[in-house]
């Protein structure tokens, strides 16, 4: 059988722009003589819809989209993933589900049996799931149809299963002879090579050859990487998509020939991908055509700034200098740098006459009480007016620049520096920041080498540097990996040689500081445990580990 494996980018609630979505991709398989074209899971709807599942005029919308594509499929077999609504007086309401369309009709529908309900997937919330498999046939081939989290659970791979069912092995014990997986699989770094290689253990535990189709694009915090993938019974891989854009890959199961397209080859290649992918999708879906960020002279902006720029266009990117009495001549001269490398917009606006208002016109409260941190706050809520004000003014997207190893111990400024639409890099630690620089530069010098090699600085006063509040960045990256995304206690990370004082105060400040990251912009997941939607800690709590 000659497959086409559909690689789209649904926007969610876009049913319109899906559905043409979909037919367009439909007429290329036709001509590259697919007999069967395969979409993502709810790529009629766009994935997640979230609370959007709970109206019911869209689900109603999105059943009388998957009609309106049953009667244009002629000549070709398609599957896509929409919504069904439960039968029956027990149970969720809705499944989630794959629909077998052929010659004007619906012909089969596949439930999805297991529900994830951890990290940023709560789809138990919504959907009952399948209590038995079923098989269909195809031309002539018995075809196993599952959903995302239904082939996540080969126990041939896993060392701990999450279900007490396998309903890939269940179908592959009602003969099915083809299998066939529907996903809309978030990207993180550790999926990267974990995805392939589950899949292809798959093909081979099962004995079957395995075709994948995965979804693109970002929607919200979450990117999908695509990186569709077709397998023979043997794991050899048959045929692969492009990560993070869409395409349209051919596979041939007969004669086990397929299209093998590029992807990144580094973990910084492809965060780099998916961060510019996520932003791009971010702006555009919420209806933004260009962006501004505030421009210190340091490696976050200047990252954040390229990430910009390859989204949206350079010249639909401004950057903005806010000079304080504290900036150092080097940082401006290394935006202004950046600026022109880079080839996005810039202005200059210095901050030195409102900070002294700000100063004057609370010196009599603030009278008998040393400067400190409150006055550092100040310079930056002031640059977070400016930047909120060039926003509203020219409809901008403001991009934060804040990483992962400020916002964990919350070394930044609530409605300040942390003022914005869109965190870009909130889930980048610092260590990796410096990674991309190296990365961008490695053709030729877009990112000044004196931001990279300058100790990074917030100066906000005289001589500040950032050790000066915090460890040094690989120390401090190591404990945030640690406590946030592997889940660790004190006492674990002290016993893998890291300091005790250092480690309970890092723990301390990151507990501390979980209001300010509830406040923060939506950020883009790169790593298993991002601030958002999949870490949900109390504010308000006594526990210590």
């Amino acid at each position: 059988m000659k497959i086409a494996l559909a690689q789209m980018n649904p926007t969610v609630g876009d049913f319109d722009g899906n559905l043409r979505r979909i037919l367009d991709f439909i007429e290329r398989a036709k001509k590259l003589q697919a007999n069967l074209c395969i979409f993502p899971e709810m790529c009629l709807i766009g994935y997640p819809a979230h609370d959007l599942l709970e109206r019911p005029a869209f689900i109603d919308r999105n059943l009388k989209a998957l009609q309106e594509l049953a009667a244009q499929v002629h000549g070709i077999g398609v599957i896509v993933g929409f919504v069904d609504r439960q039968q029956g007086n027990i149970g969720k309401d809705l499944r989630n589900c794959a629909a077998l369309i052929n010659e004007g009709k619906v012909v089969s529908t596949h439930t999805k049996m297991l529900l994830p309900t951890y990290d940023v997937f709560d789809e138990r919330r919504f959907f009952e799931p399948a209590t038995e498999v079923h098989t269909v046939e195809f031309r002539g081939t018995q075809l196993g149809i599952s959903i995302c989290e239904d082939i996540w659970n080969d126990p041939g791979f896993w060392p701990r299963q999450l279900y007490d069912r396998d309903p890939v092995a269940e179908q592959v014990s009602a003969g099915v002879e083809l299998l066939i997986n529907i996903s809309a699989s978030p990207f993180t770094l550790s999926k990267r090579l974990l995805r392939p290689e589950m899949m292809q253990a798959a093909a081979r535990h099962y004995g079957r050859p395995l075709v994948f189709v995965n979804q693109v694009g970002g929607n919200d915090d979450l990117v999908f990487d695509g990186h569709s993938l077709a397998f023979a019974a043997d794991g050899t891989m048959l045929a692969r998509g492009v990560d993070f854009e869409e395409d349209l890959v051919v596979v041939d199961t007969e004669s086990g020939s397929g299209e093998i397209h590029p992807c990144a080859e580094t973990d910084e290649d492809a965060a780099l991908k998916a961060l510019t992918l996520g932003t791009r999708d971010y702006a555009h879906k919420c209806g933004f055509k260009s962006a501004v960020l505030g421009l210190s002279g340091g490696i976050d902006s200047a990252l954040v700034a390229v990430i910009g720029a390859r989204a949206l266009g350079p010249e639909n990117v401004l950057g903005v200098a806010m000079p304080s009495p504290y900036s150092s001549p080097g940082s401006i001269s290394d935006a202004e740098a950046l600026v022109k490398n880079l080839g996005i917009r810039y202005e200059q606006v210095r901050i030195d006459g409102l900070f002294k208002d700000f100063s004057e016109h609370l010196a009599p409260v603030f009278a008998g009480r040393e400067p400190d941190t409150t006055e550092e706050n100040i310079q930056a809520r002031i640059r977070g007016v400016i930047l909120m004000a060039l926003s509203n003014k020219f409809g901008h997207l403001l991009l934060t620049t804040g990483n992962k190893s400020e916002m964990a111990p919350g070394y930044c400024t609530l409605y300040g520096d942390m003022a914005g639409g869109l965190a870009v890099i909130s889930d980048v630690p610092k260590t990796m920041v410096y990674r991309l620089a190296t990365e961008i530069n490695r053709e030729r010098e877009i990112i000044p080498s004196t931001i990279i090699n300058k100790p990074p600085s917030a100066e906000l006063k005289p001589d500040q540097k950032d050790e000066d509040s915090l460890p040094p960045y690989p120390l401090l990256d190591g404990i945030i990996e640690r406590f946030i995304e592997r889940g660790m206690g004190v006492e674990e990370i002290v016993s893998e040689g890291y300091d005790r004082a250092i480690v309970e105060d890092i723990v301390r400040m990151i507990i501390r500081n979980e209001y300010k990251r509830r406040q923060m912009p939506p950020g883009l997941k790169i790593s298993v445990k991002a601030f958002g939607p999949g870490r949900r800690i109390p504010i308000a709590q006594k526990w210590r580990s």
